[in-house]
């Protein structure tokens, strides 16, 4: 399966069913030498004004070995990791 092909699948945690949004709304964390995926990186928006730029100051990780179904729809995934905006992976 293609990553591009992957894009467009929404993920899913299976715990409580909560949603986070696209596979292509993520940022793609891999192994330089090797290009092996480590997981992927949800920023989560904080702000609800429609005027006003929209803040991110929590992400949330999910690794690959956390994926546990690869659907033709849906991603579906065990826990996340939450990160800070100075943390990095």
């Amino acid at each position: 399966m293609l990553l591009s092909e992957m894009a467009v699948k929404e993920l899913i945690q299976i715990e409580d069913g909560k949603r986070f949004g696209l596979l292509a709304d993520t940022e793609l964390l891999f192994e330089p030498t090797s290009g092996k995926i480590i997981g992927f990186l949800v920023l989560k928006e904080q702000g609800n004004r429609p005027f006003k730029a929209k803040q991110s100051h929590q992400s949330v990780y999910i690794a690959w070995e956390d994926i546990v179904l690869i659907g033709e729809d849906r991603i579906l995934f065990t826990k996340t990791s939450h990160l800070n905006a100075e943390q990095s992976v």
